[in-house]
């Protein structure tokens, strides 16, 4: 996310038109409770700005400096206001009866109140800025309201994959912002796989000075054919930066959730440590299982994606390197959970190992799977020796689950339902439901490469909202476990900033409304026709990449019969539709949709409707299209 984004984040525009109109006022994620009331609050630089606790007092800053972005001018901070002064109150007094992380805002001719304490006060400003219109004549007009809210999960996270791409840290500090904005409080940063390790640990130098570069990547899709780019990919983050991104978050009241993966996708710390491996001299085929692959060159980065068979082997020396590896990171992370991976462990080393097979006999385990269990296992007892706990990916479950450990549930949801069931914690994240970013949005030609090339299904904002992460199959009391969602961003693809915001964003306004927000206050119609819009074009007056949706109210790809009127809406305020019936794609040059789309199809044939979204800035949707088929040869639907 480029220096532009923070104007987004800084300027949150919103239009008083719509503002007026939504019941819900463009708030994203939804409230659980929003009573406008008749009449507005003139904010212009005569209001005070109250915030008497001192534990307020960073959250009172923000608010003015947004104020100061949004309307030219500053308010006066002071301890107390005369009778009749308009005024900002931001107290914690009454925060107590409120759930966690929950606020109250009031809004009435002459005073705006905000009760929360700590990150609710914090999201109560969040809520707040984006009820602000664009200044008028020297004032903002804001509608009065009454607002309560709290969140439905206590872990609402995102994650972001820097291992396959490492992306700067003034990088990460943008992501962080915008999870802020809307009310994400994990970030899972995934700091190692087998194509890079990406954290300095300092009793181990040579996990980045070997294992944080790759010699090349894989070009082109997945599994390639067209060999590596040869060019050297590299990067990691210091402890001293690690630091400034924890407590860059923490001011923003967001944990960051530490990812250091075993025992598979361990490449990159057995290229730096053969040891680690239970084959210390074989070598590593560089773009193993490609089909241009066959060059040997010892223990390598990979250089392209996928599992690969060369995991940790269970030995003494390696349970002492990853303890030695965690004791630096719980001391650069305060986070009460610590990912440890565990998924996509491949079991071929160990069961070609005479080490490993021994291993398992005089440990009394079943089979591979169970020594990964008591890989896993050993690994949460001494995490848990720290007052700190585990959290896995499914393949956790695999051979046993280890005592104390929360699943991430990413195959589906059978693993989180098997997990809940067993009264483990649970935080959802599925790709078959949209929660994967890096799959591309739609079957459309105009999509970019990503990896969901393999079959993954796709992901788009409305795939996402209409996910609940609470499986019905699940008691009452077992629903409980379920503490959370998360979406993944894996970066495979994802060679640049402008990439991940074209992945991230709309999706990541689904992801803050389904992690936030109540079940029975989910709104599709008005989510998508009338918030989504809104805050697209917020982003699409910044420079901030995002995928533009399809027109509103566009026909699925095939439709029977002989008159239509197609009735568009544009997804994004201040957005245009252009169209063809001729069969070419349509530009700025084709006709201007203005009205209902009147379409006849002859008898026996078939007509075809191409769409393209151009926003005011000049992003362009993908190409949609629609057959209107009256008796033509059959289509395939």
């Amino acid at each position: 996310m480029k220096k532009s984004i923070l104007l987004f984040l800084s300027s949150f525009i919103v239009f008083q038109t719509l503002a007026q109109t939504d019941a819900n006022m463009g708030i994203i994620p939804v409230p659980v409770a929003i009573k406008k009331t008749s009449g507005t609050f003139q904010l212009d630089k005569t209001v005070a700005l109250i915030s008497n606790e001192s534990a307020n007092a960073k959250t009172a800053d923000l608010l003015n400096a947004f104020i100061v972005t949004k309307g030219g001018f500053a308010l006066r901070e002071t301890k107390t206001v005369t009778s009749g002064q308009k005024s900002i109150i931001l107290t914690s007094a009454g925060a107590e009866k409120l759930p966690v992380e929950g606020y109250t805002i009031q809004i009435s001719a002459n005073q705006i109140k905000v009760v929360g304490k700590d990150a609710g006060l914090f999201y109560a400003i969040q809520s707040l800025m984006q009820l602000m219109p664009d200044k008028k004549n020297d004032k903002i007009t804001i509608q009065t309201v009454e607002i309560k809210d709290y969140p439905r999960f206590k872990y609402r996270g995102m994650h972001l994959d820097v291992s396959r791409h490492f992306f700067p840290v003034s990088f990460v500090k943008q992501y962080i912002d915008v999870l802020a904005t809307y009310k994400i409080n994990t970030f899972h940063w995934h700091l190692t796989d087998d194509q890079g390790w990406r954290i300095e640990i300092k009793k181990y130098p040579k996990l980045t000075s070997i294992g944080a570069k790759r010699s090349g990547t894989i070009v082109g899709n997945y599994p390639g054919t067209g060999g590596t780019d040869n060019t050297v990919h590299d990067g990691f983050y210091t402890q001293d930066e690690v630091k400034q991104v924890v407590a860059y978050a923490a001011a923003k009241y967001i944990n960051v959730l530490p990812e250091i993966e075993m025992p598979g996708h361990a490449s990159a710390a057995i290229a730096a440590y053969p040891e680690l491996s239970a084959f210390p001299d074989r070598d590593t085929w560089i773009g193993e299982k490609a089909p241009w692959s066959g060059e040997r060159k010892g223990k390598q980065v990979q250089q392209t994606w996928g599992v690969f068979d060369d995991v940790f082997v269970p030995t003494d020396n390696t349970f002492k390197f990853l303890e030695n590896v965690l004791d630096e990171v719980m001391v650069l992370f305060p986070s009460k959970y610590i990912h440890i991976g565990g998924d996509e462990c491949p079991k071929e080393y160990w069961k070609q190992s005479p080490f490993c097979q021994q291993f398992i006999k005089d440990n009394n385990l079943k089979d591979e799977h169970g020594l990964q269990s008591y890989f896993i296992q050993r690994i949460e007892k001494y995490v848990n020796t720290k007052g700190r706990s585990i959290i896995g990916w499914d393949e956790i479950l695999e051979g046993g689950l280890a005592p104390n450990a929360t699943v991430m549930s990413w195959r589906g949801e059978a693993g989180g339902i098997e997990a809940a069931k067993q009264n483990h914690d649970v935080i959802m994240t599925p790709g078959s439901m949209g929660l994967y970013f890096d799959h591309k949005a739609s079957a459309s030609p105009d999509e970019p490469l990503t990896i969901s090339g393999l079959g993954n299904g796709f992901s788009n904002f409305q795939k996402v909202y209409n996910y609940d992460p609470v499986p019905k199959e699940l008691t009452a009391e077992q629903q409980k476990h379920i503490i959370g969602v998360q979406a993944n961003v894996w970066t495979e693809y994802m060679e640049t900033p402008a990439k991940v915001e074209y992945m991230v964003f709309p999706k990541i306004l689904s992801l803050a409304e389904i992690a936030w927000s109540q079940l029975d206050r989910k709104d599709f119609k008005n989510f998508t026709e009338e918030r989504v819009p809104l805050h697209l074009a917020k982003l699409d007056q910044t420079n901030t990449n995002y995928w533009v949706p399809v027109p509103i109210g566009q026909p699925e790809k095939v439709v029977n019969g002989e008159n239509f009127s197609i009735e568009l809406k544009a997804p994004i305020i201040g957005a245009k539709i252009f169209y063809t019936l001729n069969n070419y794609r349509p530009s700025e040059n084709a006709t201007e949709y203005t009205n209902a789309i009147k379409i006849n199809v002859p008898e026996g044939q078939k007509k075809i409707l191409k769409t393209i979204v151009i926003t005011p800035s000049g992003k362009r949707s993908v190409v949609s299209e629609t057959t209107f088929n009256n008796g033509a040869v059959e289509l395939k639907k």
